[in-house]
């Protein structure tokens, strides 16, 4: 059997990045923390920390910590189920993968409504984030994906839509007589990184034409606002942050009535799925009242 207070070492040292924070979250010296972590090394085989700035995760280490992670949202959840713990269990700490755009825009309502959890989130792209799921280093994942990750459930959440904008001066002097093929084969845009494929995939849809445009490098989706109501670049920003900004005037859309609509998915973990109830029900609701759905 495992020592749980050895793994709560070890989840606070690869939450926190060092031994000595790891003690001061449990109220314990390092040395002990080190002690912990020397003997549940000892009891397993295997190194678990490699010690720098801040710690990492061996192969080991990781697995051991996803077993932590998800053995304390299976006490939450039963301790909610039967009234149990009360004052007594600690709140469970939960990984999630999001989108920046969606953690902009919806997601954190949803998360606000559940307080049930200590969030842990990692940022990547709608088309990258079932990654995270399948090495089982985040118990659910919003996704572009319809494919259920192995092990996991899947929901349809619904479509963020973006639209192409720009601020009126810019429009003035790169699109003076109209958004054409050639005018933005060299009016700067912007991209979030190297996995954002937003502006190429609307400029496919709209032209039907493979465009690459200059373009400036903003990994930052209130900063992407910005950038284009400052004049920067043209940009793919969700229709719910920019709908106030294009309604008065400090924004415009590239093209009328274009949208680029990016469907959305959650994932979670099977195992962690009674645990993670309340939370995939707040994540369906959210969505339901703030993304666009398909007509019934």
């Amino acid at each position: 059997m495992l020592d749980y207070d050895h793994l709560a070492a070890l989840s606070a040292i690869l939450r926190t990045g060092s031994f000595e924070k790891a003690a001061r979250q449990l109220g314990l010296t390092p040395s002990a923390i080190s002690q912990r972590i020397k003997t549940l090394e000892e009891r397993v085989g295997a190194v678990l920390v490699v010690r720098g700035q801040p710690c990492q995760p061996t192969s080991a280490g990781q697995r051991l910590f996803r077993h932590a992670e998800e053995v304390a949202l299976l006490e939450a959840g039963l301790g909610r189920d039967l009234g149990a713990f009360e004052g007594m269990a600690k709140t469970p700490s939960l990984r999630l993968a999001v989108n920046a755009d969606s953690l902009a825009t919806w997601f954190v309502p949803a998360m606000a409504s559940v307080d049930a959890f200590l969030y842990d989130l990692v940022l990547d792209d709608q088309d990258h984030s079932a990654g995270w799921l399948r090495r089982g280093e985040v118990r659910a994942a919003v996704t572009g994906s319809p494919q259920a990750v192995q092990g996991c459930d899947c929901r349809y959440l619904g479509r963020l839509r973006y639209l192409a904008t720009a601020s009126p001066a810019f429009m003035t002097r790169w699109f003076p007589d109209g958004v054409t093929p050639e005018r933005l084969a060299v009016a700067p845009t912007m991209t979030f990184n190297i996995k954002d494929t937003l502006q190429s995939r609307w400029l496919a849809q709209a032209f039907a034409a493979d465009i690459s445009p200059p373009t400036h490098w903003l990994p930052s989706s209130h900063g992407f606002v910005d950038a284009t109501m400052a004049g920067v670049g043209w940009g793919m920003n969700p229709e719910i942050l920019v709908g106030n900004a294009i309604a008065s005037g400090r924004l415009a859309t590239l093209i009328p009535d274009c949208p680029l609509d990016v469907p959305l998915y959650w994932h979670w973990s099977r195992s962690a799925g009674p645990a993670l109830k309340v939370l995939t029900d707040a994540v369906l609701a959210t969505a339901r009242r703030l993304l666009e759905q398909d007509p019934s």
